[in-house]
């Protein structure tokens, strides 16, 4: 069955993961030992990066090329929602806090981890919880990718960039942008 197959190579890394940690040695590598044994926590932001005028960044994956998204990310232990959204931001575009303004736009979506994905998390763990964000610039602005991370940026209208994006709650998300503009009645 496809399913129990896919579980199985996660598992084996999960072991294979935890050996090498009892391996880990002061000169080893940093990335491979400490910090990037820590599994993630099934808790992420997908915030949307736009413009009055509903301009939206789009950023192109390094590990799945042709595959374009929204800032996201995994929440850290101890960070609020917020925090997650503002520090993700950084990281994947170089814009700080003060570049725009973020709004949590009280939405959630929960999905299963991509299979390929999953020795990230802790054993088990299939399921994620991901928060909404916007962030609004003035403008599309030039950004600063993280080339670990991400190969390109394009910025277009919110309703093109729902058809290029890989994720259905991303999707979904830039679909709704008009809503979430609209001023609280």
């Amino acid at each position: 069955m496809h399913v129990a197959s896919a579980e199985a190579p996660a598992t084996h890394i999960h072991d294979l993961l935890f050996r090498f940690s009892l391996l880990c040695v002061p000169f080893a590598p940093s990335r491979l030992c400490g910090e990037a044994l820590k599994f993630k926590i099934p808790v992420s932001v997908l915030v949307v990066i736009h413009t009055p005028e509903l301009q939206v960044l789009l950023i192109e994956r390094t590990d799945r090329p042709g595959f374009w998204q929204s800032v996201t990310g995994s929440q850290h232990e101890g960070e609020t929602l917020h925090q997650t959204a503002l520090r993700e931001v950084a990281e994947e575009t170089g814009l700080d806090a003060h570049a725009g303004v973020l709004a949590d736009w009280n939405m959630q979506n929960e999905f299963e981890i991509y299979p390929e994905w999953r020795w990230r998390y802790a054993p088990g763990v299939t399921r994620n919880t991901e928060h909404v964000f916007g962030f609004r610039v003035p403008e599309p602005v030039p950004v600063t990718l993280s080339p670990r991370e991400h190969l390109a940026y394009v910025w277009m209208p919110h309703d093109r960039a729902a058809e290029k994006v890989f994720s259905w709650s991303n999707a979904r998300v830039l679909r709704a942008l008009p809503e979430f503009m609209r001023p609280p009645a």
